[in-house]
């Protein structure tokens, strides 16, 4: 994957689609390519700049567009098929495994330096084990 631009989108879904935007119209984003956002607020504006362009979401013919935190709202942006993939941040095993590692350091236990509580790819294939997830 070539990377064609990068923007600061402040985490917010009306900067995202400001950017997507000024990319559409600067001919820097263009069918075939893929949007990659930080977190789902910046994807879903995306999609709205995208929509309102009249650029397919679609692979190949359309731009691609993923984000981060699998939202309800993204979620359903993915069920109407405009949103390719999203990332699952699991914040109950996150909360738990933290709990868990203070627990073992007060019990006077070692501790890993590193709780790892693996990000989860969402996609259409698997989207029914993140319904309600968040």
């Amino acid at each position: 994957m070539k990377v064609a631009a990068t923007l600061e989108g402040a985490w917010d879904r009306a900067k995202g689609q400001s950017i997507t935007e000024n990319w559409i119209q600067s001919g820097t984003l263009k069918p075939g390519m893929v949007v990659c956002a930080n977190n789902d607020e910046m994807a879903l504006g995306a999609i709205n700049a995208l929509k309102a362009a009249k650029i397919a979401l679609t692979p190949g013919t359309g731009v691609v567009v993923g984000g981060v935190d699998a939202t309800s709202e993204a979620l359903a942006a993915m069920q109407a098929g405009d949103l390719a993939v999203t990332v699952f941040q699991d914040a109950k095993g996150q909360g738990k495994g933290g709990v868990d590692a203070a627990l073992d350091v007060i019990a006077g236990k070692t501790v890993a330096d590193f709780v790892d509580i693996p990000y989860q790819l969402v996609t259409p294939a698997n989207i029914k084990d993140f319904l309600g997830a968040n």
